[in-house]
């Protein structure tokens, strides 16, 4: 099983300013091609909120501070758990976000997050972590690996839970 995770950094929302969230266009890996929070795989001895903010900067050179823990997503491939994603949020971002080997990043307005370049489950629960609700779920893939070649075909959600 593998442990990783999600950053998504925002900004913005003033009476002048629209909500933005920082995506990335993975490179490379698991998911390349397809939008998503800057994140990976933990290292051994890391905690998930360490992984956050080392990959953070790896991928987009952006200091993060302050994570709220906003998810934690459990994916099974095949009836197995293939790995558990710990999702944060944080509008505490320093420096400007720069394209490295594995991403290109963007600033994107929260309305306008292309889900539908994303992982076929991040419409159901990245809304409601980016209006600021907590969630634990379950989605499952068959067919075997990879994951992201894998078909969608269910989920179990819990929303407004400690995480």
């Amino acid at each position: 099983m593998l442990e990783t995770t999600l950053c998504f950094p925002l900004r913005g929302g003033g009476p002048e300013t629209d909500r933005e969230v920082l995506l990335i266009e993975k490179r490379r890996g698991l998911g390349e091609g397809w939008y998503n929070g800057p994140g990976g795989k933990c290292e051994p001895g890391e905690t998930p909120r360490e992984c956050a903010v080392r990959e953070t900067e790896e991928e987009v050179g952006l200091e993060v501070t302050d994570l709220e823990q906003a998810g934690e997503l459990t994916f099974l491939l095949d009836g197995a758990v293939h790995s558990v994603c710990h999702v944060f949020r944080t509008r505490s971002v320093t420096g400007e976000p720069t394209a490295s080997d594995e991403a290109i990043p963007e600033w994107i307005p929260v309305e306008d997050v292309p889900y539908d370049r994303m992982w076929d489950d991040d419409h159901l629960w990245l809304p409601g972590v980016l209006e600021g609700e907590t969630v634990v779920g379950e989605f499952r893939f068959e067919g075997g690996e990879p994951l992201d070649e894998a078909e969608f075909v269910g989920h179990d959600l819990e929303w407004d839970v400690s995480v």
